[in-house]
């Protein structure tokens, strides 16, 4: 038996990464997927790689617009909704000297504000009994430099996932964060100006993780998974730390 049979799923940022692998999964699981992220071209290209039972909606999570868009969308094709994976955000390096307003607003805008709409706008169309999941990440448990803002906004993801927990438990709706250590997607990349400076972080990371090597995302996906299905039916206000044990030891 499929762990999602029949269930509709929302994932934010779903056309790369962390996003496309728990797409994957979710639809190997019997899932129908709702993917969103800002680039068409990229949103194309997973709808081929996933294959069936997907629906991709171009859109910016920071966007309240692009949201109402996107569950417009979600509700003429199937009515209702199971599980949203909150999953889209950005993360740029900044030590506290180095942070502009426009650098703070944007990493709050998507992954703090985002995040909070992302959920309070799918509600109305959620049934009892659904799962949300907040994809935050190891960083709001670490003092780790360059990473203030990006912590913050992680921070924030924990205490909304305590929160709507009990918020939302007469629905039966459960909520939990799933935190992710370093993880081998193009986010890694992005954060670094060379090629050069990439590999060096990788290197790093490897160094300082306890299992010795950077995560993959399916590794991830299978956390969220395990958050979105009955196979954590006794968890709520959780957060789930799939990091290779780089904040836990």
């Amino acid at each position: 038996m499929s762990k999602l049979n029949g269930k509709v799923a929302v994932i934010t940022g779903g056309s790369s990464g962390i996003g496309l692998a728990t797409a994957q999964l979710f639809v190997a699981e019997g899932a129908h997927v709702f993917i969103t992220g800002r680039r068409q071209t990229e949103l194309d290209t997973a709808v081929a790689t996933i294959g069936r039972n997907v629906t991709a909606v171009r859109g910016d999570a920071a966007d309240l617009d692009d949201l109402d868009r996107l569950y417009r969308v979600v509700a003429e094709e199937k009515e209702t909704l199971d599980i949203v994976v909150a999953n889209a955000g950005l993360i740029e390096q900044r030590t506290i000297d180095a942070v502009t307003p426009e650098h703070f607003d944007k990493t709050f805008n998507l992954n703090a504000r985002g995040t909070f709409f992302t959920v309070q706008k799918a509600l109305p169309l959620m049934r009892n009994g659904g799962a949300i999941v907040l994809v935050a990440s190891c960083v709001h448990l670490m003092g780790l430099p360059g990473h203030g803002t990006y912590g913050a906004t992680k921070a924030a993801q924990r205490s909304f996932a305590r929160t709507w927990a009990v918020e939302l438990k007469d629905r039966g709706i459960r909520v939990n964060t799933l935190s992710p250590g370093p993880v081998e997607t193009p986010i890694i990349d992005g954060q670094f100006a060379t090629k050069e400076e990439g590999i060096a972080a990788r290197k790093m990371f490897t160094e300082v993780m306890p299992l010795g090597r950077m995560g993959r995302p399916e590794e991830i996906a299978a956390a969220a998974l395990f958050l979105a299905s009955d196979d954590s039916s006794f968890s709520t206000g959780i957060d789930l730390a799939a990091d290779g044990g780089i904040a836990q030891v």
